[in-house]
């Protein structure tokens, strides 16, 4: 319960420090979902909440897309603590965007889910639409695992909502 409570206070803490810094155009996501979706034993699914941080200012255009560094965090449940720092690509369709990410990460396992290794690597597609100037609702479904680094390699899939807002 501990570790929960620092995780929580922490990304807080981490997301108000990008809220009032004095540079602008930040993008700030808060998202909730479930971790575990594909629990086959029926022990380990449980809720999550996390913060996702992206500089606009930093998008780059390349021949592939768009892309921009990401980093964020989400404590589950069950105390699980996942901390991540990667790139997201963004494809628009009109207001729809498409935003793939590969995010590697350290991953706590808290009374959660151990998936055999402390890197952990997640593979995400979100969906989002945008609905008033400069806020996005979207959808998200996410893999995590440790590409068989680890002692055992369990993974787990994910899914999200989550509201994004530029300050």
């Amino acid at each position: 319960m501990k570790l929960k409570i620092f995780a929580f206070l922490a990304i807080i803490i981490c997301s108000n420090n990008f809220l009032n810094a004095e540079e602008t155009n930040k993008e700030i996501s808060f998202y909730t979902g479930t971790f575990d979706i594909t629990d086959k034993e029926g022990d380990d699914q449980t809720t999550l909440f996390g913060v996702e941080h992206k500089n606009p200012e930093l998008f780059r255009n390349t021949f592939l897309g768009k892309f921009s560094p990401v980093t964020g965090g989400f404590v589950t449940g069950n105390s699980s603590v996942y901390l991540y720092t990667g790139v997201e690509g963004q494809y628009g369709v009109g207001p729809v965007k498409i935003l793939p990410s590969f995010t590697p990460g350290y991953y706590q396992k808290g009374d959660g889910k151990d998936l055999g290794s402390a890197l952990e690597f997640k593979s995400e597609i979100k969906i989002g639409l945008d609905i008033f100037e400069n806020s996005k609702i979207g959808y998200s479904y996410s893999h995590i695992s440790n590409n068989n680094w680890g002692d055992s390699n369990p993974g787990t899939d994910n899914q999200q909502i989550t509201f994004s807002k530029n300050f």
